[in-house]
């Protein structure tokens, strides 16, 4: 009886101790990923490969109040715990880089909008050395139309317009 009590004090000195620091790092990181997750709306988490009651707990924490949600995270943590994340890290950074694109493009169009409305001419023929393919006739006549719409106070009907043909335009 002494003696197995030898061979596990020997096991247990020999086992890898993990640092607490580290530790908390990496549920910190999960904690995180799991933020994320509960970000993203139905569709796009039911297009990643997660296990059923992780799916649940994503849907359920986005309607819980804050304390709920705290316990709810926790959860949720547990459960990533238990899986390979690293390919619903690697999601979570192509749908944020995908996002960016989209917010830099809409943002593009924005600026050149605001330039054609305000220095008129100046920023058409700008506008058609970056983009040549565009069609000149269409953009000038819809800058004259929201000129006129803003002049009278009317709805933004052709600024609207134009903003559509720009991002058709810049996102060729």
């Amino acid at each position: 009886m002494y003696d197995t009590f030898d061979e596990d004090y020997e096991r247990f000195e020999n086992a890898p101790r993990l640092n607490k620091s580290q530790q908390k790092r990496e549920i910190q990181a999960l904690m995180q990923l799991g933020k994320q997750l509960a970000a993203l709306d139905a569709v796009a988490l039911g297009k990643m490969d997660l296990p059923d009651a992780l799916f649940r707990a994503l849907l359920d924490v986005q309607a819980m109040k804050h304390g709920a949600q705290k316990r709810q995270f926790k959860l949720i943590c547990k459960m990533l715990r238990q899986i390979n994340t690293d390919s619903l890290q690697e999601t979570i950074t192509e749908l944020a880089d995908k996002k960016a694109d989209l917010d830099k493009n809409f943002h593009r169009t924005e600026r050149w909008r605001d330039r054609l409305l305000t220095e008129g001419q100046t920023a058409i023929t700008e506008f058609m050395n970056a983009y040549p393919q565009a069609d000149v006739g269409q953009i000038r006549q819809l800058t004259r139309n929201a000129g006129k719409e803003a002049l009278q106070n009317r709805p933004p009907r052709s600024s609207r317009a134009l903003f559509k043909l720009l991002r058709e335009i810049i996102s060729k």
